[in-house]
């Protein structure tokens, strides 16, 4: 960029041992400005950035290019066999868009990383944890309330921008399995996306590799971000 206010400032981290791929060290590029606003965020998301608290990074390892960034055109998408009767099979919960978090949200949380991802980096959860990775001074998250009657089932934490939504982080309750509701809550993202007039849903990191990251492929047709630019599933 040509003058020194249109300057982005990236850093980069020390290595460290990657979360996904044990055998791995990790590295991200990370970019933390005051100017950030949510259309120069989505010009980063189309570069393969993503956000955390107030924080964009993009892993760029020394040795792995395993992290394949991803996103759903869903104009175009069209649910599977497998994901249709996720949707039939719970058309009994209802879901709703909130503004802002609460101690309810919280307490799903904690009990989804104690008991599904104890053997994670989010473990043990906190609140000042889980404040620090939503919460964010230049944008406000959207998020997504699955409930059967008036029991909270699953949160999805969203973030709405001019052309896209990026899903930040899903939770459910643990005794909930038998609904796929990670599943359940990317189609609801697909659908609220549609409804929305937005061009893509992003997905994050696609790590083939990775049994907790292999599963973004199923929703088809997607995009991969390569050297060339984005790329569509054939």
């Amino acid at each position: 960029m040509s003058s020194k206010s249109d300057t982005i400032q990236v850093g980069m981290t020390n290595t460290f041992a990657c979360s996904y791929l044990p055998e791995q060290q990790e590295q991200l590029l990370v970019l933390q400005e005051n100017t950030l606003n949510v259309e120069l965020f989505e010009q980063l998301l189309t570069l393969g950035f993503r956000r955390s608290g107030e924080t964009l990074y993009k892993p760029h390892c020394p040795n792995c290019r395993a992290c394949q960034p991803i996103r759903i055109p869903v104009k175009h998408f069209s649910a599977s066999r497998r994901q249709k009767r996720t949707l039939k099979h719970n058309r009994d919960l209802s879901w709703s868009i909130v503004n802002t978090t609460s101690d309810e949200h919280y307490q799903l949380y904690q009990q989804y990383i104690e008991q599904r991802h104890h053997d994670g980096p989010m473990y043990p959860p906190s609140r000042a944890q889980y404040d620090n990775f939503i919460q964010c001074a230049w944008h406000q998250p959207q998020l997504i309330e699955v409930r059967d009657n008036k029991e909270l089932i699953g949160v999805a934490i969203t973030d709405v921008l001019p052309n896209s939504l990026s899903a930040i982080y899903s939770f459910f309750s643990p005794t909930q399995e038998k609904r796929s509701m990670g599943s359940l809550m990317i189609l609801i993202q697909c659908r609220i996306a549609k409804l929305m007039g937005k061009d893509f849903l992003y997905l994050g990191y696609q790590i083939d590799a990775s049994r907790k990251m292999n599963y973004k492929k199923a929703y088809q047709p997607y995009e991969i971000l390569t050297a060339n630019g984005w790329q569509q599933s054939e």
